[in-house]
């Protein structure tokens, strides 16, 4: 007695759901992505061959420049809603006896690129609607014996933020008074632990079997 076959069927997948998906993630992140700020002084980092990467919150970031100005940069900690920046901003005008707006106090939390400006001249600094206006303000954070702005931000961001860390961003070619003058305000501010910020060398494995 012959067998029964039964029928096959090639089984059919719909991928209109899958695609309508895809769609709507892609849109989301386009919409909320938001690019970083180019940095206001190029930094020709040197090489090292550390693979640790950097933490992506509570982090402070002094950076040195070629032509040995100082920034400075901090992140808003692992939630937005702490809203740091604009706090130790509002310390810092507190010293200076400038009051910033709840406007410039946003504006500030969002620049999210790193900033070298006299405190004195912040709120023309956030009144820019131009990069070569802000370029122009960007002098270098002071950080001489009459006038050290640096060692407040460091001293006014550990205070709102005592969980931040340090990072140091310096080009190759910055002059070595600078670099000991800012690992002292480090240091007086009791920042004993930092960590450098460096380019990743290349290293060629050799086979040994050759």
């Amino acid at each position: 007695m012959p067998k029964i076959k039964l029928p096959t069927k090639t089984p059919h997948i719909d991928m209109t759901p899958m695609v309508d998906l895809f769609a709507l993630l892609l849109t989301f992140f386009m919409l909320t992505t938001t690019f970083r700020p180019q940095e206001p002084a190029p930094v020709d980092t040197p090489f090292s061959v550390s693979e640790t990467p950097s933490p992506d919150a509570n982090i402070m970031t002094v950076v040195l420049s070629a032509d040995n100005r100082v920034f400075f940069n901090l992140d808003n900690g692992p939630d937005t809603i702490l809203h740091f920046r604009p706090k130790v901003l509002a310390e810092m005008g507190k010293r200076y006896n400038i009051v910033f707006t709840d406007a410039e106090l946003r504006k500030f939390e969002k620049y999210g690129a790193s900033f070298g400006v006299n405190i004195k001249d912040m709120q023309k600094f956030l009144a820019a609607t131009d990069s070569k206006e802000r370029e122009v303000l960007e002098k270098g954070i002071p950080i001489d014996s009459v006038d050290n702005q640096m060692a407040l931000w460091v001293l006014f961001a550990r205070q709102v933020n005592p969980a931040v860390k340090c990072l140091i961003k310096g080009d190759n070619n910055v002059e070595y008074p600078l670099v000991k003058k800012v690992l002292d305000i480090l240091q007086d501010k009791n920042v004993n632990r930092f960590s450098l910020i460096t380019s990743l060398e290349v290293v060629e494995v050799v086979d040994a079997k050759k």
